[in-house]
């Protein structure tokens, strides 16, 4: 019925934007409904017997060729100006790329050298969980960020097209293979927040969630010092390989 919570600045304006095209739109209807209205009282045959030969008006012609144009001006300039917001990425405090999978999200964050993958959890790992996430939406290896930081997210795909979309964050990036977009985020409160793949990808479009916590600094450290002990990524492997070919 309505959007998700927004937690960013980004969201409150896409929902500001939705509400303000709403009464817009309620308005011109409610005008339209009116004039119909009179028209049926109005000019039916038997309150006109005698209709009118008039075939042209140029005020209303003026007027319903010059009212749209305007209309859809005062809609454009809020518009572009989010447009502008959500393409132009702030100076951002943490870095994650996000490389869809057939059907799964590979995590990286490049500047602190992990890398992990996140998997929907089944039914019965989901129980074991506390509290217990939405079903279809939980997963094994959350994305973890601090709240009040600018998060940059790049965005890949390592097979077909996916899509990576956050609701509560305005958020919403294809996933091109070969090809490296960009988005961003700045969460103001704590939580866990879910998203999923936007882009029919195969079969199991519907199972590759998106799952983000948003924590104080503390806990995102503590995080952090933990998950670079278990998904440190091997730099050394390239050059290793590239040695054992020599």
């Amino acid at each position: 019925m309505s959007f998700q919570k927004s937690v960013t600045p980004t969201m409150d304006d896409i929902i500001w934007f939705h509400d303000f095209v709403l009464w817009i739109i309620a308005a011109i209807t409610i005008l339209v409904l009116a004039l119909l209205i009179i028209v049926m009282v109005k000019f039916n045959a038997r309150a006109n017997p005698t209709p009118s030969r008039t075939t042209h008006n140029t005020l209303i012609e003026v007027v319903w060729t010059v009212v749209p144009v305007l209309i859809l001006v005062v809609i454009a300039i809020p518009s572009f100006r989010i447009l502008f917001v959500q393409l132009n990425t702030p100076p951002s405090d943490l870095t994650i790329k996000a490389t869809g999978n057939q059907w799964n999200w590979t995590y990286t964050y490049p500047d602190e050298k992990i890398e992990f993958t996140s998997i929907m959890l089944t039914d019965e790992e989901r129980q074991k969980q506390n509290p217990v996430p939405p079903r279809l939406l939980g997963v094994d290896n959350p994305i973890v960020v601090p709240v009040n930081k600018v998060v940059r997210v790049h965005t890949t795909g390592a097979d077909v097209i996916h899509a990576f979309a956050v609701p509560s964050f305005g958020v919403k990036m294809d996933a091109i293979p070969g090809r490296l977009n960009e988005t961003w985020f700045k969460a103001t409160r704590e939580g866990v927040y879910y998203g999923q793949c936007s882009e029919l990808c195969g079969k199991d479009h519907a199972f590759m969630p998106i799952e983000v916590h948003v924590v104080s600094e503390q806990a995102y450290a503590a995080w952090l010092a933990d998950a670079k002990k278990k998904w440190a990524m091997d730099n050394t492997a390239p050059a290793n390989a590239v040695a054992a070919k020599q």
